[in-house]
């Protein structure tokens, strides 16, 4: 049986715990197409019964639910049955599982969530933001998970002065934090008026990275590999 949920943390536990006894489940979110002879059932997401779920997993594992926020994060297909195998296995061993190496469901569930993680960690370095007419800055991302939110956090203990928007155009969604508060809004597309600044600040960013490049000494693809070509479309030094 197909279990398709709304690929929410409460939709993954009602899910899990749905199709936890049925040993051909398969855990999918979002569009997919059904395969032929296969049957779906859509689960509507049951806030008690997540909630029952996840006190369950808890009591075997204190940390997984952190390992469940990261997985969902993740937008490796896998992500779904991945997530359903690991925890799947901490409820049948009753206990964390996180080290049993040996086991392919935990080998894999921990590259997904070292895939976020890495990912988190040079969005970092590589988000650029420009200076609004308003004051605000505005940066534009299209990361390959879903780590808007938490790029929001880092910048706000970063820079807490200034209101920002994280706009995550892949997903057409917003990280905004306005001088006290993070919340998440959809955004499809967003009309940014710069600041009189802006402009020359990019253009003096540009040249610096132009003249501190010792063109006989170019490492191309040394600095593909600590910069790789597809987070470099909002970067304005590569155009």
């Amino acid at each position: 049986m197909i279990y398709c949920y709304d690929g929410s943390e409460n939709g993954f536990l009602t899910a899990f715990l749905l199709a936890y006894s049925d040993t051909d489940a398969v855990l999918v979110s979002g569009q997919f197409q059904l395969p032929f002879g296969q049957e779906a059932v859509t689960v509507k997401t049951d806030i008690e019964r997540a909630k029952n779920v996840r006190n369950r997993l808890l009591s075997f594992d204190g940390q997984c639910m952190n390992e469940l926020k990261t997985l969902l994060r993740c937008a490796n297909p896998m992500r779904d049955n991945a997530t359903f195998d690991y925890f799947k296995l901490i409820a049948t061993k009753k206990r964390p599982v996180r080290t049993m190496l040996a086991e392919d469901v935990v080998i894999l569930a921990k590259d997904l969530i070292w895939k976020v993680k890495h990912e988190l960690e040079q969005f970092r370095g590589f988000v650029r933001f420009m200076e609004s007419a308003s004051g605000a800055l505005y940066a534009p991302i299209s990361p390959d998970h879903d780590i808007c939110d938490l790029l929001a956090c880092h910048f706000r203990a970063r820079f807490p002065q200034f209101p920002f928007v994280i706009h995550d155009v892949k997903r057409k969604k917003s990280a905004v934090y306005d001088g006290k508060n993070i919340f998440e809004a959809p955004l499809e597309n967003a009309e940014v008026v710069l600041s009189a600044d802006e402009t020359a600040w990019q253009e003096l960013w540009k040249n610096y990275f132009e003249h501190v490049n010792i063109v006989p000494r170019e490492r191309l693809k040394q600095q593909r590999a600590y910069l790789p070509v597809r987070y470099r479309k909002f970067m304005p030094e590569f155009h």
